[in-house]
């Protein structure tokens, strides 16, 4: 799948990276339809809070669910 991941202050690439897995019992998948940056995304891309590089930026979505783990009974796919 395709991310946003930070490199750096001011540095940030779309790459490929491997899909989510279900690893715990209460894992949910979601297929990402729509996302959005949000003003704490803009912290670490302009260098005013740590954060490693390697990370994936985002947490403005919306989506499909796609699989979920064994411990979910409220959710389906």
């Amino acid at each position: 799948m395709k991310a946003v991941v930070y490199k750096g202050p001011f540095d940030v690439q779309v790459e490929d990276v491997d899909d989510p897995k279900v690893e715990s019992p209460l894992d949910v998948i979601v297929k990402i339809t729509t996302a959005n940056i949000c003003g704490s995304d803009l912290h670490p891309y302009e260098g005013r809070v740590d954060f490693e590089s390697g990370m994936v930026l985002g947490h403005e979505n919306m989506g499909v669910v796609v699989e979920v783990g064994s411990g979910i009974n409220r959710i389906s796919v």
